[in-house]
């Protein structure tokens, strides 16, 4: 009985440990620089795209640090991404590169250690490209008619969290996604059983989407992936999201957390010759 008790405490130890280490450092934001990019492939394009960008804008004045917007694939080089800590992508859709060499230099600077933050649609980004949806953890699939659902924070320790409320009753589209990679941490969920289901055809997709998930699906989660840090997060699709406190609270904790995380690019760790080759676990 003894034995077995102290398993348990050694194992309850060890697991708080885990989920309240993070290595992190105080940010000197005037030393970092970011890149918000807003390219979007054929298909739907978001209308927030501006709002967010503005948002970030704002924040680079009000944190110091330099940010940068393109929609112009070609600063996919190896060369111009050495300057940045971090790649911000704010509801982008579809393909976003338009050659393959693009998109190693992207790949590249993951592997150096870069950072990335994905913004509310990220997930339908680059739906034919294996390595970049396992670094997003997954790709879309669908998502519920716009209404108020309960979004709940199931990692409070976790720092990105700390401006997110616990219980968020927020207006929003609850992502799903499919091809679901087992790496990410998830900070946060949907609780899909507060989804309104009155319409037989939502109700069914709902049933669909959720596969073998019975009540929570993830909508916030960080990555170490590849040699990066990958924070991203589903919500956000109203535009009026991007001049809301609470949400803007929210974004914010994600880069943060991915700007104190961060170490300075190594290049000589990037090893990828081409975009699609397998990843060196």
């Amino acid at each position: 009985m003894k034995k077995s008790i102290t398993i348990v405490i050694t194992i309850a130890l060890l697991l708080s440990a885990a989920s309240s280490s993070f290595a992190q450092t105080k940010v000197n934001w005037k030393n970092v620089r970011v890149l918000v990019y807003t390219k979007n492939g054929k298909g739907y394009v978001h209308e927030n795209i501006p709002y967010a960008v503005q948002a970030i804008l704002n924040f680079s004045k009000q944190y110091g640090f330099k940010a940068d917007t393109s929609s112009n694939p070609a600063v996919m080089n190896e060369n111009n991404l050495k300057k940045y800590q971090l790649i911000i992508f704010p509801s982008t859709n579809n393909d976003v590169f338009d050659t393959d060499a693009q998109r190693l230099a992207f790949r590249r600077y993951i592997e150096a250690g870069g950072g990335f933050v994905g913004i509310h649609s990220v997930t339908g980004t680059e739906r034919n490209w294996e390595w970049f949806k396992m670094m997003l953890g997954g790709t879309f699939s669908w998502h519920a008619k716009f209404q108020t659902f309960t979004v709940r924070v199931i990692d409070t320790k976790h720092p990105s969290m700390k401006g997110t409320p616990t219980v968020w009753e927020k207006a929003d589209e609850c992502y799903f996604a499919k091809e679901l990679y087992p790496g990410p941490r998830v900070l946060m969920v949907n609780d899909f059983s507060t989804i309104d289901t009155t319409d037989a055809k939502q109700k069914d997709l709902l049933k669909k989407n959720a596969g073998t998930f019975a009540k929570y699906f993830p909508s916030a989660w960080t990555h170490d992936f590849d040699g990066g840090i990958t924070w991203c997060t589903t919500l956000g699709h109203d535009k009026k999201d991007y001049t809301d406190p609470t949400y803007l609270k929210h974004i914010w904790g994600g880069i943060e957390y991915v700007a104190s995380t961060v170490k300075p690019l190594n290049f000589a760790k990037a090893y990828a010759q081409r975009h699609d080759e397998p990843v060196r676990y």
